[in-house]
């Protein structure tokens, strides 16, 4: 796990090396344990390294090999490498090395682009091939690991975190109206390429870029998801065998493949309790947990320690909670503000700052629950969207998750902002591409392939290596979803969604940790705003810089002033928080850059 960076210049300039230096600056929270560079006429590599598999100098990056002629900055986890380094060796290639960073080289040489499709794990990499001068990024099936680019006169850049690109200069930091609109009807979620700023982009997950030095580009996915039912129908219980053993597969490869020990992040509810029951089942012994809580509030328990403390008795794990203050959630939000690499609404992105905080003392490596919602069918919403049998794909989604429809965004963006409802459209294209039975299959593909990479990956990804630390989802593990997807909804969504999770889990888990109702890393207080917090947000909302950036309308402002715990959208954000988690990302990350 680690920071990457690089550039290729096509105006016959060769690399800016203070441009990779000024980057690499910005991602050293991503990778403390190393850092180096590399160029090669207008070519230009940076790196950080969390060094993870192959603690020695020898796993270090930029990864030259000169004799293959190909050089590779590379951010992320190979599970299989092992598997695909044999396969390798059989074709002729020594090793210099014993990570998976050198895997993922030799694979260009010998497959080219195709490689990608071989790796299964989660990565963003950027490799350099000296002989054909070509640039070749790409990036995960689910963009569990982030890649970023901006692109100006002569110059093209790349980054795993936005700011690192900022850092470099000369970026268009105007507002995306596009993303604006996605960013507050998806709760935070602007689709690849598009990001919240008009002069940086994205690289979809599960695509490639390749770049020459002349500056042509070629973009290509690699691989896509179907959710349409086997040719020879499963029953139940053979589907909860089917899912069980993938799954633990996918949970072995995730905690074997590490030099360094692996725990487990435990909020106490069904995903992440039933990873600490597999990894015990794999026989895993002194495993480490850890579990984060916040103060309550009348209307909300802030910590779920009472279901943790019963996954933790049952299989003895190594345990740690951090109970967190309201005044140290107040005092530390500018923290995990500045570690967004986009805004996210999402209250826990600052719980998972906090804990990762505590957790990157103990360990440099974790498992987290992460997709499990997603691929299983687990949110509320979405037995109510099966319930919908009438009416267009987009009314029957967005009724039940836009956070605003349209016209309220008009009530609350002013011109020149506000525009056309963008959103829409791009939903509707997406439930009705092929390759989706039913409706709901067309939501959930939606959910696991789109939405989720910017809620709540990145908020993982982001939270995370702000201290070091790697944060592995093996629900997410791309045989185990493909799985999953063929999996008929009704059975995923039985029992009010997860059935197949709660089915494995009976006997391994606690009955009262199975039967609980679904959790969401509570932090109250950004959900029921009043008091310092309601203080905090009313001052950045009336704030000089807010006023100038004129984003907001003022009377829609004063209406939520009005009753600032009452406005929650259709899976309970709370829409002041959204208004001002924005204008603090803004001023942190765009205006202090002025």
């Amino acid at each position: 796990m680690c920071g990457i960076c690089g550039e290729i210049r096509c105006d016959g300039a060769p690399a800016d090396l203070q441009a990779i230096a000024q980057m690499m600056t910005g991602l050293s929270r991503r990778g403390p344990d190393h850092g180096g560079s590399y160029s090669d006429g207008p070519l230009g590599l940076g790196h950080r390294r969390l060094a993870v598999i192959d603690l020695t100098v020898r796993s270090n990056q930029p990864l030259v090999d000169a004799e293959l002629g190909l050089a590779l900055v590379f951010n992320g986890t190979i599970y299989n490498y092992r598997a695909l380094r044999r396969e390798l060796e059989a074709l002729g290639y020594r090793f210099f090395s014993q990570g998976d960073t050198e895997v993922i080289l030799k694979a260009y040489h010998a497959w080219g682009t195709d490689s990608v499709r071989r790796l299964r794990g989660m990565f963003a990499f950027g490799l350099w091939d000296a002989n054909r001068r070509t640039l070749f990024l790409a990036r995960d099936r689910f963009g569990i690991k982030p890649l970023y680019w901006s692109e100006q006169t002569g110059v093209f850049r790349f980054a795993s975190t936005p700011q690192a690109l900022l850092a470099a200069g000369g970026v268009d930091t105007r507002i995306d109206p596009i993303a604006l609109h996605q960013l507050f009807t998806l709760h935070a979620v602007v689709a690849a390429p598009r990001t919240i700023l008009q002069g940086i982009r994205k690289l979809a997950p599960a695509h490639w870029l390749l770049i020459d030095q002349d500056g042509r580009q070629t973009e290509q996915g690699y691989w896509q998801l179907e959710s349409t039912r086997l040719d020879q129908p499963l029953s139940e219980s053979e589907w909860i065998e089917a899912i069980h053993a993938k799954l633990r597969e996918a949970v072995r490869l995730h905690s074997e493949v590490a030099d360094v020990p692996v725990g487990v992040l435990l909020s106490g509810g069904l995903d992440s309790s039933l990873l600490v029951a597999l990894l015990a089942e794999a026989g895993v012994s002194d495993l480490r947990t850890f579990s984060v809580g916040f103060e309550d509030t009348p209307e909300e328990a802030g910590s779920e320690f009472v279901y943790s403390d019963l996954v933790v008795e049952r299989y003895g794990t190594r345990h740690t909670r951090f109970l967190v203050p309201n005044d140290q959630v107040l005092i530390r939000l500018p923290e995990a503000i500045a570690a967004m690499a986009e805004p996210m609404f999402g209250q826990d992105a600052v719980a998972f700052y906090l804990l990762a905080e505590q957790v990157a003392q103990a360990v440099k490596v974790v498992q987290s629950g992460q997709g499990a919602d997603e691929v299983f069918g687990g949110y509320f919403w979405y037995p109510r969207m099966l319930a919908e049998t009438q009416g267009p794909r987009l009314e029957r989604f967005a009724r039940h998750y836009f956070d605003r429809d349209h016209a309220e965004y008009l009530q609350m963006i002013a011109p020149p902002f506000a525009g056309d409802d963008y959103t829409s459209p791009w939903v509707a294209e997406r439930l009705a591409e092929p390759g989706a039975e039913t409706f709901m299959d067309a939501v959930l593909r939606l959910d696991v392939t789109t939405l989720i990479v910017d809620d709540p990956v990145k908020r993982v990804d982001n939270m995370t290596m702000a201290w070091g630390l790697e944060a592995r989802v093996p629900f997410l593990d791309h045989e185990l979803v493909e799985l999953a997807a063929r999996c008929p909804p009704e059975l995923k969504l039985k029992q009010g969604g997860k059935y197949p999770l709660k089915a494995i889990a009976r006997g391994l888990l606690p009955d009262a940790v199975i039967d609980r109702p679904k959790g969401y890393f509570p932090m109250p207080a950004l959900k029921y705003v009043r008091g310092p917090f309601l203080d905090m947000m009313r001052a950045v909302l009336e704030s000089t810089a807010c006023r100038r950036r004129g984003l907001y309308r003022r009377d829609y402002l004063n209406r939520l002033f009005a009753a600032p715990d009452m406005h929650h959208t259709r899976i309970q954000g709370n829409k002041l928080w959204h208004l001002a988690l924005l204008e603090l990302w803004f001023q942190r990350h765009v205006d202090s850059r002025h």
